[in-house]
């Protein structure tokens, strides 16, 4: 990975509003933060140049990543924890670095831009690479096996729940007959099967049509939505009285899933009809966001990537007796 990227042509998404937000809860003297989607460690970055007594936590799958950012966090390396691994095993991070309580969260979800921009990673479909789309190099499930080996029920159903394909079994059943004919290993011909697969009408609007099967295959290989069923929970249950929980997502099936998991931290769950709440069914925490804050137009100006942004955020407002 270049030593460039992330220091000038990298832009942390949000970043001051994801500042504003996590600083209440930074205000102690030993504050501890979980940066779950590491990636470049710009939010990162900015988190421990702010608060001089923060110990970061940042958990991130791609060993480029980890890699990168310990480079870049080392004028900080005796306040950061930085761990390889999917953010999905949050919990057990924590527990092996001996800080089961947090005071901030952060997830970043998504594609990280140097996933996107190295051809080689396979991630874009606006590059000719192998199907690869890990962002753990170390795991064998590839886009290519995917695409190779998944029956055509499998791909479908892929296609339509991950990516929101609307024709989904059409580019699934074209896969299953191109690669009768020789296997699919490229990018590039990938995309062309899937431009073949969908309505001529429909190409001419909404962009790259391989855009949702592309994100399809991806969240497949990596376990991305089982990661985050998992993660955020784990965050929101170690957060202490006080603290706080930011996601930035950038697809709506991440914002859904967000969305739901703060919701449930944040109703009264009393039986109806009661004249007074139980203090057990009470919330937990309180939503600090209106629905999904979007990207200003100076961001968007700065940083065009940050277009399919959605933040939301949460406090913890009260602990189990």
């Amino acid at each position: 990975m270049d030593d460039n990227v992330g220091t000038g042509g990298h832009v942390p998404v949000m970043l001051e509003r994801v500042l504003e937000l996590l600083a209440p809860a930074l205000t102690g003297p030993a504050p501890v933060v979980v940066d779950a989607n590491l990636g470049l460690g710009g939010h990162s970055e900015a988190l421990l140049a702010a608060h001089p007594a923060l110990h970061l936590i940042g958990i991130d799958r791609d060993p480029f990543a980890i890699e990168f950012s310990t480079r870049r966090l080392a004028p900080y390396a005796d306040r950061t924890t930085l761990v390889h691994a999917s953010s999905g095993d949050l919990a057990e991070v924590l527990d092996q670095a001996g800080r089961p309580v947090i005071d901030g969260a952060l997830f970043d979800l998504g594609v990280s831009s140097p996933q996107l921009d190295e051809a080689e990673r396979g991630f874009a479909y606006s590059y000719d690479a192998p199907l690869d789309m890990r962002m753990d190099t170390s795991q064998e499930l590839t886009a290519d096996r995917v695409v190779n080996t998944y029956s055509a029920a499998e791909l479908t159903r892929i296609l339509r729940d991950y990516g929101e394909e609307r024709f989904a079994q059409r580019v699934a059943g074209l896969i299953i007959k191109e690669r009768a004919k020789e296997a699919i290993t490229s990018t590039k011909r990938l995309a062309d099967i899937v431009r073949d697969a969908i309505p001529a009408a429909t190409r001419r609007t909404g962009g790259n049509p391989a855009k949702r099967t592309f994100q399809a295959l991806r969240i497949e290989v990596n376990a991305e939505l089982s990661a985050l069923e998992a993660a955020l929970p784990a965050a929101l249950d170690a957060l202490t009285l006080g603290g706080r929980v930011v996601v930035l997502s950038y697809h709506s099936l991440e914002d859904r899933l967000t969305k739901q998991a703060l919701t449930a931290r944040t109703k009264d769950t009393s039986p109806p009809g009661l004249p007074v709440p139980l203090p057990a069914h009470q919330p937990r925490f309180r939503l600090l966001t209106r629905g999904a804050e979007l990207p200003s137009d100076e961001e968007l100006a700065r940083n065009p990537r940050a277009a399919s942004a959605r933040l939301r955020a949460a406090e913890r407002i009260r602990v189990d007796d």
